[in-house]
């Protein structure tokens, strides 16, 4: 695993200790986080089928 891989690795683990306790803190409801969690599920699918289409 060279530089390359380990400093984009470092950089997305601090980001999401950054985010991670807002993002628990505002989903206390399971509701609520279950509808934000597809939200975020039909975001990501949709960028990694335009991304796929695009760069085919």
């Amino acid at each position: 695993m060279g530089l390359e891989e380990v400093v984009p690795a470092i950089s997305l683990i601090a980001i999401l200790i950054l985010i991670l306790p807002a993002f628990i803190r505002s989903n206390s409801k399971l509701k609520r986080f279950l509808t934000n969690l597809f939200i975020w599920a039909i975001i990501v699918l949709f960028v990694m089928i335009a991304s796929y289409l695009i760069f085919k």
